[in-house]
């Protein structure tokens, strides 16, 4: 496996992405980051998904700022533009495209990149698969477009995206006839963060991690 950095342009400026890249590979994965930024614990996961076999792409959606402060991360989240995320997703496909000869990609993400992750699949062409883990739930007029098998991974205590949210999002789910697999686990926000004792939940991590490798596995 290696690693390394890919640079791009956006609609808003100049970006970056970090790459995992195992010795062989014929299957993508695009990576989101929570809210914190693209930082270690990403770019770990980055890792893993290449020891299973897939090229693995973490855009950076805040163009080089991490934080560990909550109250920084909360703004810098809820300032970023839903369009300038999407557009920073869609401009790192198509730079992998180009370095790596990828057609066709699987998305996921956590916390804020969930909420990314879920948006990019109803919106972006060339997405074959998507597992967002506890993002938010875009409205009805974006989620009835979605044509990208889902598997959407939540926590039953969750205070953000909440059994209330998840619940509409398979109401929807049944009245627009969506691709959506809801997986539900009795865990918390963040759960599989295992940089976080305070939520991170192993068996739950485990079990969804394996799902998720099967899912992307079959759909791409």
């Amino acid at each position: 496996m290696k690693t390394e950095t890919i640079n791009f342009n956006t609609a808003n400026g100049a970006s970056s992405a970090f790459v995992s890249k195992p010795s062989k590979y014929a299957k993508c994965v695009v990576l989101i980051h929570e809210w914190w930024g693209l930082n270690d614990h990403i770019k770990d996961i980055a890792k893993r998904y290449a020891e299973e076999g897939f090229l693995c792409v973490a855009p950076d959606l805040y163009r080089g700022i991490v934080t560990k402060d909550p109250q920084e991360a909360s703004r810098l989240m809820h300032g970023l533009d839903l369009e300038d995320g999407i557009n920073t997703i869609e401009s790192a496909m198509e730079k992998t495209k180009t370095e790596f000869g990828i057609e066709s990609f699987g998305i996921t993400g956590f916390c804020m990149g969930g909420t990314f992750a879920l948006r990019a699949a109803c919106e972006l062409e060339g997405l074959k698969a998507a597992a967002p883990f506890y993002g938010d739930i875009p409205e009805d007029e974006v989620l009835s477009k979605l044509k990208t098998p889902v598997l959407f991974v939540s926590g039953k205590r969750d205070g953000w995206i909440t059994p209330e949210k998840v619940s509409g999002l398979e109401k929807a789910a049944k009245e627009f006839a969506l691709p959506v697999e809801s997986l539900k686990y009795d865990a918390d926000h963040a759960f599989f963060n295992d940089t976080r004792a305070d939520v991170y939940d192993e068996t739950a991590a485990q079990d969804a991690w394996s799902k998720v490798i099967k899912f992307f596995n079959t759909k791409l």
